[in-house]
């Protein structure tokens, strides 16, 4: 069934609309899927903040120009995915390789990171990237280890002399 010009205009700018936005790209061979691992995988990615679309390559070559995405120009041969991470960088990647390790059909062909074409290894190490809430997390744990440890020596100068005072008592006291 052919698309029509206006159909394929709106979809154009859809995708445009999401990669200008996008914080990470990924495009993912698809061939394998059946309709419900398909429909496992969309519902998947719009839990976790990513945005999947199966797109002709001519279409998704024209929704890529002009935004940081257009490296993968080249990399858009044969039926691919694109898949692109909206809340943080690893989203769509997280997706795609739990995906891909749970059922072992997908390949990933490329990567794009900040408007740069990352070998499709590399999705590993963009997966494993924290999510927002994990490196704020991880930032607040690396600022309260120095505020506990002045916390702690401030505090034992007082609690010394309040030892001091203590021993001190009790010896005039055993007298």
């Amino acid at each position: 069934m052919a698309t029509s010009f206006q159909a394929k205009q709106a979809m154009v700018a859809e995708v445009g609309d999401v990669a200008k936005r996008a914080l990470s790209a990924v495009l993912v061979e698809y061939r394998g899927l059946d309709a419900g691992q398909m429909d496992e995988l969309r519902r998947n990615a719009r839990n976790d903040g990513a945005y999947l679309k199966v797109v002709k390559n001519s279409v998704a070559k024209r929704a890529v120009a002009g935004t940081d995405y257009a490296c993968l120009d080249a990399a858009l041969v044969g039926p691919v995915m694109m898949g692109f991470s909206l809340d943080d960088p690893g989203a769509a990647a997280r997706v795609i390789t739990k995906f891909r390790d749970n059922h072992g059909v997908m390949q990933v062909t490329a990567v794009s990171l900040g408007g740069e074409l990352l070998p499709a290894e590399q999705v590993e190490r963009l997966a494993k990237l924290p999510t927002y809430d994990e490196a704020i997390a991880q930032l607040m744990r690396a600022m309260r280890g120095p505020v506990e440890a002045l916390a702690r020596t401030t505090r034992e100068p007082a609690a010394k002399l309040s030892r001091s005072v203590a021993a001190v008592r009790d010896q005039k006291q055993a007298a």
